[in-house]
């Protein structure tokens, strides 16, 4: 597992700082948002730091493939019923925050065509 010293993700991932966890296995942690934009907005983490999609090696991308395989059981463990948007945002320009690749699982309600 690498992971940066300075990264908010990767102080969760560690321990510490808190989260409300929702899964965690040996390659992921999905915990809840601390500012929701949904009813239920599960964020999944990859324990190895990297920040951008386009940094993907072969380890990575098969890191990431593990986490989306995975986002049907914790959408479930989170509560969510009928369906969920699956969400990367790749740069500042798409509204990456946090510099470490995540994947935003919103539902718990219709997200309509006018949430993107």
């Amino acid at each position: 597992m690498s992971l940066d010293e300075n990264c908010i993700f990767c102080k969760i991932l560690r321990g510490e700082i808190p989260s409300d966890k929702v899964y965690e296995d040996g390659d992921m942690l999905a915990f809840r948002d601390i500012h929701p934009q949904a009813k239920v907005h599960v964020l999944c983490v990859p324990k190895s730091h990297f920040s951008y999609l386009s940094e993907m090696g072969e380890k990575e991308r098969g890191l990431v493939g593990k986490c989306m395989a995975k986002l049907p059981e914790i959408a479930r463990l989170a509560g969510i019923e009928n369906g969920y948007r699956v969400i990367i945002n790749q740069g500042e320009d798409a509204g990456q925050t946090v510099f470490h690749l995540h994947i935003h699982i919103l539902g718990g309600q219709n997200m309509g065509e006018n949430l993107l």
